[in-house]
């Protein structure tokens, strides 16, 4: 198969780098491993993280229709109260984590929906599931992709003028030998203040398997899991409380603190104001990620709220699962972390009333389309990472080393973005870093490879370090990164030049800030403090 732009990987990054090639008139393949297209937002089951402006600016265009869609989605199809349906920022969940929490399969709907028009041309052909199982180069280029059904093995070879990685764990980059690090770089590399000494690159960020959860009557009590007994006396050196447990650090203080956990509490949904400047959002975990809050819907529409189980308690941290040959074994393994949390939870959890567990908790596989009842995707935080011709490190962004001065505003900016330097527990053996960030820019340096000329990276594999990836890693930045790289694509192919000579051309690089304004990306931020 043959197409302008071949996109592999159809996660956030991956479905924006699509829209954003076929938007300037190229032909795109897009494969996806999984079920649904959206990655984290969908197949992983993780709602919008989000800053606090992006109600007004701090999104492209392309993301705003994207939320908006998913809004009018409810509107159009689902039964809300006349009160719901009539906000403007209507919160389907009314989740403390973002302004915009839904369930997953309306992701899959809107995503489907901005696609439709370009597979109905033939100018977009979706391979599904498909993922790469190698690659052929031709000196600095890559020439083709080999790609395998994931349930037959049946193999489809696939070229392209441009081939952009937007998978999870940047898996094109070892199969076509392009410059990639993981890990915490060491100090000496990077200059970061919160680096240490020496590379540690299999250091990584925890995995998560998420699940969804609602609460109504009856025993709804799952087997227990075969490793129940280690994760029920599992505690973390730096955790302070067993794992399985309502108490966790607190990620930007690191004291102990305890969670409240209350199904159904009947709160006001128009009273949640989701805005992680003030809190994370976590202290009451049932409203943290709540995906459908019930008084948001006519009476009897939904027996009990749905809630979305992304918790520091399944947060897996005792091996890495890239470039090892374990890696399968500890996905199982962090699969059996989150069924060993929902059996505590429904056997053993206290209660406010002094009794113990939940049996009333139903886990919900058909929300998050999993076969086996959770996410079908792991939620990967951290990816391989090119060797970019620019790396954003701490130094850039963080609010305690640029103090008022904001983050670096960059020549080559090609979009923006804001979160805090959020980083979850790692396989090293490091507790969370959660430090305050300013709002940041995205160099067009981050996308470009030191030696590789027609791969780019559309997601999580762009040029941070494991530091900044922690901010860079969300939502609306992997949108922002992954469409810029579709656009790229088609304007050096448009324009019959390299990435690197629109990067290092000034009146060329001013050229495709221009298209990319035209296009709705934002490239600077108005004048606000960080968080």
């Amino acid at each position: 198969m043959h197409a302008d732009v071949l996109v592999v990987g159809g996660g956030t990054g991956g479905v924006a780098a699509a829209l954003g090639a076929l938007r300037a008139g190229r032909s795109v393949i897009l494969t996806e491993e999984y079920d649904w297209l959206g990655g984290q937002l969908t197949s992983q089951a993780v709602p919008p993280d989000e800053h606090t402006w992006i109600e007004q600016f701090g999104a492209t265009a392309s993301y705003r229709a994207l939320r908006d869609g998913i809004r009018d989605y409810y509107r159009r199809h689902y039964p809300l109260t006349a009160r719901a349906r009539a906000r403007r920022d209507l919160n389907p969940g009314a989740g403390w984590v973002s302004r915009l929490c839904h369930e997953p399969r309306v992701g899959v709907a809107v995503i489907d929906a901005m696609l439709a028009p370009y597979r109905g041309s033939g100018r977009l052909t979706v391979l599904q599931p498909y993922r790469p199982v190698a690659a052929a180069t031709d000196g600095d280029r890559v020439a083709a992709v080999t790609l395998a059904h994931r349930d037959s093995g049946e193999q489809i070879t696939a070229t392209a003028a441009y081939v952009l990685d937007a998978t999870e764990t940047g898996e094109l980059l070892p199969l076509t030998g392009t410059e990639y690090v993981t890990g915490f770089e060491a100090q000496s590399d990077t200059g970061e203040p919160s680096a240490p000494e020496a590379a540690q690159p299999l250091n990584m960020q925890a995995v998560s398997y998420c699940f969804a959860l609602d609460h109504v009557d009856g025993d709804h009590t799952i087997d227990r899991p075969a490793s129940y007994d280690f994760w029920r006396s599992y505690r973390p050196s730096f955790w302070g409380a067993p794992l399985l447990s309502w108490s966790a650090p607190h990620p930007r203080t690191l004291e102990v603190v305890e969670r409240g956990f209350t199904p159904n509490p009947g709160d006001d949904p128009a009273e949640v104001v989701a805005d992680q400047r003030v809190s994370g959002g976590d202290m009451n975990l049932w409203t943290f990620r709540r995906i459908a809050a019930r008084d948001n819907f006519v009476p009897g529409a939904y027996a009990s709220d749905i809630t979305l189980v992304n918790w520091p308690m399944i947060d897996y941290w005792e091996g890495p699962v890239i470039d090892v040959p374990d890696a399968q074994a500890h996905l199982a393994a962090a699969k059996e972390l989150s069924y060993s949390l929902l059996y505590w939870m429904q056997t053993e959890a206290p209660r406010a009333d002094g009794g113990t567990g939940f049996p009333g908790l139903r886990l919900r596989g058909d929300v998050t389309g999993g076969a086996d009842g959770l996410a079908q995707a792991p939620y990967i935080r951290e990816s391989r990472r090119i060797r970019a011709e620019y790396t954003v490190v701490e130094q850039d962004l963080s609010l305690d080393a640029r103090g008022g001065k904001g983050a670096v505003n960059y020549r080559d900016s090609v979009g923006i973005g804001m979160y805090r330097l959020d980083l979850h527990p790692s396989t090293g053996g490091d507790t969370y870093i959660d430090v305050p960030s300013s709002p940041f820019e995205i160099p067009l340096g981050a996308l470009i490879p030191t030696r590789m000329e027609n791969l780019l990276p559309a997601g999580k594999n762009l040029g941070t370090t494991h530091i900044t990836n922690g901010c860079y890693r969300l939502h609306p930045v992997e949108w922002n990164t992954g469409e810029v790289a579709g656009l790229l694509a088609a304007h050096c192919i448009e324009h019959k030049v390299t990435p690197r000579g629109v990067r290092n051309t000034p009146d060329r690089l001013e050229t495709f800030q221009h298209l990319l304004r035209a296009h709705g990306v934002e490239l600077r931020w108005p004048d606000i403090s960080g968080y």
